[in-house]
């Protein structure tokens, strides 16, 4: 009788993603609108394209420093969070710029379907940590829609501190916004390639 010799590994849940519901508390939340409004605002752009017809948003770039350390940490810790409970993967840095963004009604603010890996340093990301800054009050459209297989995208949960974290591979969109101003934060988790 044939003998299989296979190592036991640690199973993952390799298309799902997790979530914090208040991962970000009110005080915190003033406390980044403070400090962000003196940071330069920039037309964001895709590595491909800056077609806005692909993506239609205002983004920042919240620096690496002390002044942010609380931020990163707090970001950071709920991948290592998520990343334990469903995925498993070898997470070793975060070298990337937490992206402070705002889609606009007026200027149809959106971002099409995306995986957030790519060539170069994207190569290495692992996980995507999305952080909702906007209550649903805020806006309309602007849904945060992740791709799981199948016929129907998931809505992300919506809340204003609601903390979204995914594989980077995943396929995701930020629908339309159809009124209002829908903001968020990214940031990047990775490590060595997968193999």
């Amino acid at each position: 009788m044939p003998r299989h010799f296979v190592f036991p590994k640690n199973h993952s849940d390799s298309q799902n993603y997790y979530y914090f519901s208040d991962g970000i508390s009110t005080d915190e939340l003033k406390r980044l609108f403070n400090d962000v409004a003196l940071i330069p605002e920039h037309r964001a752009t895709t590595v491909a394209s800056d077609d806005s017809a692909i993506r239609s948003s205002i983004v920042k770039w919240i620096p690496q420093n002390d002044q942010w350390s609380w931020l990163y940490d707090k970001m950071i810790n709920m991948a290592t969070i998520a990343n334990n409970a469903l995925w498993n993967f070898d997470l070793q840095t975060a070298p990337e710029q937490i992206q402070f963004t705002e889609y606009h009604a007026s200027q149809g603010g959106h971002y099409g379907w995306h995986q957030d890996i790519g060539p170069g340093m994207l190569s290495l990301r692992k996980v995507s940590i999305t952080v909702q800054l906007s209550g649903p009050e805020d806006y309309q459209g602007g849904d945060l829609q992740i791709w799981q297989g199948g016929d129907n995208p998931i809505d992300a949960p919506k809340g204003k501190g609601t903390v979204v974290i995914f594989p980077s591979y995943m396929m995701h969109r930020v629908t339309k916004v159809t009124s209002g101003v829908r903001r968020s934060l990214v940031l990047w988790v990775g490590g060595e390639h997968y193999r």
